[in-house]
């Protein structure tokens, strides 16, 4: 808020005398008149002698002279003037500042309009506007990561061009990536930075102003050092909010071939509210449901509602969307998407000299839902074809029973009683029996596998590349381990479910197969190792999140189609997989597979971000171990207006002159 404000210059005295000016002024307008003599007829110089009179009169006088109005306003404006008025405002304080503005989803609330970020905008071109020319500034735009958009400058039309510039992401906040490049100026040489960071020979200290709603989270580890922080708290502190926390799919297990949707929706407002929910498949309305929401907790929790939508119809592939019909401050979370593909087999390749276990366990229908398996002998190995097919990617899981390659495939693998020819190797002799005496019950390769009950004649000790996990640990050592290569995961077993005599008699090493665990770490294998996709729905993606896809067929690049329907184009990785990272818009994504047109896959991107949803503002902000409290008004300082009316006395004076030299009266 603007407060007026005056400083008297003069002493009692001396506007005394400034007060003489004016009735002096009005005093000269009644002198005598000079007359020149001039013969005129005797009824004329009555007549006009009855004018002189009436002219004299003190109210037309006044009412004609607009010199004397223009003198007195000259003479009142300056007077004005000496009063030096002005009005408390806005400064800056320091030489050198660095203006960081969040760009994050919760600063598109439109609770202080037009947004957030606009205001946001606005205060900072109003401090620019306030710059010395001796001052710096540099303006940084910030999410989850931080973009310098305008280097260190004292050119105040520059700042202003990059500052208008600046737009909103659908991104979360993250003050750290920021506050790098601002220290790296300030804090040159500080050990808590990497070597990356912006960095300077000598210290500049710098006043470094955050625009921010405060859903930054902590940062910690971090020393202010040479930096002044100003947390300058934007947004309204009563919100009303409703948010889509999460939305997915899944088969109804009453229903077989029908699938169900699940919301949850949550309510940051401090009152109960009502919204309707509607489910559209491609844009057609399958229902709608209207939901009440608790208010917002005392711990500040929201209150939240779940939605359960039954659908009739079978769907096996589409998009799913749910609306809320709700007018609140945050629009982005008020829609969310679910892409329903029916999962894609995993192809796996199976090199066996025979195994009837594992050709039993895999020829299941509930594997044959989720899994391509072909069969082949170790012979397969030395063929060209498989050379080929396994460079280029062909398969999503080769188990190699008894049998190993000259070189590894790219893809996961899981070998059986052999070891991969790379990084693995015997942590000790052959030996048995071994006794079982830990399980990894959270893996996902041995999630469920119990092998308390499992006996093992022999088994051999495994010790992995760095980063290898022990899956089944035994008194020998790991019998089952799995390990990283370069983007893939190889799954080892260290000893054989058959074994096989140099005459060709088939010997059993390990009761397992008859045991109800052995199907079980069959299909873990296959669902993890193959990349199976379990659930019905593909997996939602967060802005600003990698996506991560895969292919039917091996193909050199996908080409990916935004929400906005721009095309990028993207490589294949060294993992056969092609990681896509500009997920920047919410909504649907598709997927074409080398030069096709054919969309054949999708994927979403959804807010889904708790932090976002909940606009109300943050009192403080933690820096390191420094608590910056914020502000809505900046540093007060005085404006001063005397320079303006100052030159409204000479525009007065010049108008004056003018009219004197050119006679007029009114």
């Amino acid at each position: 808020m603007l407060l007026a404000d005056f400083i008297n210059m003069l002493t009692w005295w001396q506007w005394g005398l400034l007060g003489l000016i004016p009735p002096a002024i009005i005093a000269l307008y009644f002198l005598k008149l000079r007359r020149q003599p001039l013969s005129v007829p005797s009824t004329y110089l009555w007549s006009r002698a009855i004018e002189d009179l009436h002219v004299n009169s003190l109210w037309q006088r006044l009412r004609q002279s607009l010199l004397l109005f223009l003198q007195l306003l000259l003479i009142g404006l300056l007077a004005f003037t000496l009063l030096r008025p002005g009005w408390k405002g806005t400064e800056l304080i320091g030489k050198r500042f660095i203006f960081l503005i969040d760009t994050s989803a919760s600063m598109g609330a439109t609770d202080t309009a037009p947004s957030r970020l606009d205001d946001a905008k606005r205060q900072v071109k109003a401090l620019i506007e306030q710059m010395k020319p001796e001052n710096a500034a540099m303006v940084i735009s910030f999410s989850d990561i931080a973009k310098v958009e305008q280097p260190f400058t004292n050119s105040r039309r520059l700042l202003r061009q990059r500052v208008e510039l600046i737009s909103k992401t659908n991104r979360p906040s993250d003050l750290s990536e920021a506050l790098r490049a601002a220290s790296g100026l300030a804090n040159p040489g500080q050990s808590d930075f990497e070597a990356s960071d912006v960095q300077t020979a000598e210290a500049l200290p710098a006043t470094l102003y955050i625009f921010s709603d405060g859903g930054v989270g902590p940062v910690p580890k971090f020393k202010l050092g040479n930096l002044e922080p100003v947390y300058v708290k934007m947004g309204e502190e009563a919100q009303q909010n409703v948010a889509i926390a999460s939305f997915s799919t899944d088969v109804n297990p009453e229903k077989p071939g029908q699938i169900q949707a699940f919301a949850r929706i949550e309510n940051y407002a401090e009152a109960e509210t009502s919204v309707e929910a509607s489910l559209f498949l491609n844009d057609t309305l399958l229902d709608a449901q209207k939901i009440t929401l608790p208010p917002r907790g005392e711990k500040g929790l929201p209150g939240a509602s779940g939605a359960r939508f039954e659908m009739n119809n079978t769907i096996e592939s589409g998009v799913l969307k749910l609306v809320l019909d709700t007018k609140d401050a945050l629009g982005a979370d008020n829609t969310a998407f679910a892409v329903v593909n029916l999962p894609r087999p995993a192809k796996v390749l199976v090199v066996s000299p025979g195994n009837d276990a594992l050709e039993l366990a895999l020829g299941t229908d509930e594997a044959k839902k989720i899994a391509d398996v072909s069969f082949a002998e170790p012979k397969l190995l030395e063929t060209k074809a498989y050379a080929d097919q396994a460079a280029e990617g062909a398969f999503d899981l080769v188990i190699y029973d008894q049998c190993a390659p000259k070189t590894m495939p790219n893809c996961n693998t899981l070998f059986i009683a052999r070891l991969p020819p790379t990084d693995w190797a015997a942590k000790g002799p052959r030996q048995g029996p071994p006794l079982v005496i830990d399980t990894d019950q959270v893996h996902p390769l041995t999630q469920l596998v119990q092998m308390g009950n499992v006996k093992i004649v022999e088994a051999t000790p495994l010790t992995g590349p760095q980063g290898t996990i022990t899956l089944i640990d035994a008194d020998i050592g790991p019998i089952y381990a799995i390990g990283p290569r370069a983007g893939y995961e190889d799954a080892v077993l260290g000893f054989e479910l058959v074994t096989y005599t140099p005459e060709g008699k088939r010997e059993v090493n390990t009761d397992w197969p008859i045991r109800r665990s052995f199907p079980v770490f069959v299909m873990n294998a296959v669902k993890y190792l193959g990349g199976v996709r379990s659930s019905l729905a593909a997996p939602s993606i967060k802005p600003g999140q990698p996506a991560i896809l895969r292919t039917t067929i091996p193909v050199d690049s996908v080409v990916v189609e935004s929400p906005r329907k721009e095309r990028f184009n993207v490589p294949k990785e060294a993992s056969n997989t092609y990681i896509f990272g500009r997920t920047e818009d919410l909504g649907v994504y598709d997927v074409r597979e080398g030069s096709g047109q054919k969309v054949n896959q999708q994927f979403a991107v959804n807010l889904f971000d708790p932090r976002e949803s909940d606009l109300k503002p943050k009192d403080v902000v933690l820096l390191g171990a420094e608590e910056v409290k914020g502000q809505t008004a900046k540093n007060q300082s005085r404006q001063e207006l005397w320079k303006w009316l100052l030159l409204a006395a000479i525009g007065v004076l010049i108008f004056e002159w003018y009219i004197y030299n050119r006679r007029v009266y009114l």
